[in-house]
């Protein structure tokens, strides 16, 4: 190593130890120059931490339909403010269950269609009389209704094809249905009672969680002719298609898309009266509706570290005018104008990095409350916490170099003079 290179590295180490021996001479400024850039990065940290709690919550629950798997449903998942619209989209006609079966028998490019109706707010009671909430959903399915939903038999079995021919009153639960009505007892083989009619459980679904501290698990499933004779025929559908690989997705897409014209006499050049999601179509969808939202939090959060950095170069210019006399002895005794530039400079960043540790630590925890809260798993944004140290660091050193610019200028003559 050069000589050079040997005392810049010295008189950056000695400029150093010179910031943090001040910090600790003046611990109450200090604190509250730290607490300062701390507050700014808590509010970016702990926002976009809890941003990204809550856009993992929702993606996963989301994330409802098995591989290579779309949907084909009467109403988009996220519709627009526009009155007219919504006027337009509630006039569309139901997708009948007719309609349905012609995709399940000339979709060619599928490997599982799914035929599904629901039906909602529903109280179930068990066999020994305890009673459900009454926000329970039942779902009607056909057998391939479980592969394309992505459902997985927990304990007994799914119900057959006999049984769904024939409209046998058999149902399968959901993991939060089991939790109310049999949470010390094996439900299989139990009865239970909706809406008057009774059905018995031959199995069970395994959990698949929540979106936003809600419950995928809060359903009965039943075979799709037991629905219809119960709630009606002439209801809305949905179909589940499963593409029979990743490569003839798009095309099982298209080649559905032409299906369901057809059957619903949706004239050449007009716009689907329908429509179709996957996985990642939905979870895009969501990302471009709360694009403006996440914009609005960064400027919020920026402004706010903007702040904590004025801050810094007030306490800096502070303590400029409270050690001019302590400047002027450097000087006198040999320090240069870079040492005393390095020394300030060193400072504002040694209590900006100090804050943005402080501000992340909290950020993250508090940002994972949410999580607990919402029964999802911990998030540290990495990405974040890089951007929060840079950050850091650019405050220092852009609010800083005034402060340092000014103590390195001072005459030390004038200096040794100030009282």
């Amino acid at each position: 190593m050069s000589q050079a290179v040997e005392t810049i590295l010295h008189e950056i180490r000695e400029s150093l130890m010179m910031a943090l021996v001040s910090l600790k001479t003046n611990k109450l400024r200090s604190v509250l120059t730290l607490l300062g850039i701390a507050v700014g990065v808590f509010s970016i940290i702990g926002v976009m931490t809890g941003m990204a709690v809550l856009i993992n919550s929702i993606e996963s629950g989301m994330s409802q339909l098995g591989a290579n798997t779309f949907q084909v449903q009467r109403m988009p998942n996220f519709q627009t403010g526009n009155p007219q619209e919504r006027a337009k989209l509630r006039n569309r006609k139901y997708i009948k269950y007719e309609q349905a079966l012609k995709v399940k028998e000339n979709s060619t490019f599928a490997a599982a269609v799914g035929i599904e109706a629901w039906t909602f707010g529903k109280t179930a009671v068990g066999s020994d009389g305890k009673k459900s909430n009454p926000d329970i959903q039942i779902a009607g399915e056909d057998i391939e209704g479980f592969v394309t939903n992505n459902w997985t038999i927990g304990e007994g079995r799914l119900f057959t094809q006999d049984e769904l021919n024939s409209g046998r009153n058999v149902a399968v639960l959901g993991k939060q249905i089991i939790d109310k009505l049999f949470p010390r007892t094996d439900p299989i083989g139990q009865t239970i009672r909706v809406d008057g009619h009774e059905y018995q459980v031959i199995g069970t679904i395994e959990p698949k969680g929540g979106m936003l501290g809600g419950n995928q698990d809060n359903f009965i499933t039943v075979p799709l002719t037991s629905f219809f004779n119960i709630y009606g025929k002439e209801r809305d559908v949905h179909l589940m298609v499963q593409s029979s690989s990743r490569e003839s997705f798009d095309d099982c897409i298209e080649q559905v898309r032409g299906i369901m014209r057809t059957a619903r006499q949706v004239n050449p050049g007009d716009e689907d009266d329908f429509y179709i999601f996957s996985n990642d179509s939905m979870i895009e969808q969501f990302n471009d509706f709360t694009k403006y939202l996440r914009l609005g939090i960064m400027l919020v959060s920026a402004i706010a570290l903007l702040a904590a950095g004025v801050g810094i170069m007030n306490i800096m210019l502070v303590s400029v005018t409270e050690r001019t006399r302590e400047i002027g002895i450097r000087k006198a005794i040999g320090a240069k104008k870079t040492n005393i530039l390095s020394q300030f400079i060193l400072e504002a960043i040694v209590i900006s990095e100090l804050g943005g540790m402080v501000g992340i630590l909290l950020g993250i925890v508090v940002g994972n409350i949410l999580a607990i809260m919402l029964e999802v798993p911990a998030v540290i944004p990495w990405d974040w916490v890089a951007i929060g140290f840079g950050s850091c660091s650019l405050i220092g050193i852009t609010f800083g170099v005034y402060p340092a610019w000014k103590a390195s200028n001072l005459d030390p003559i004038e200096s040794l003079r100030y009282e």
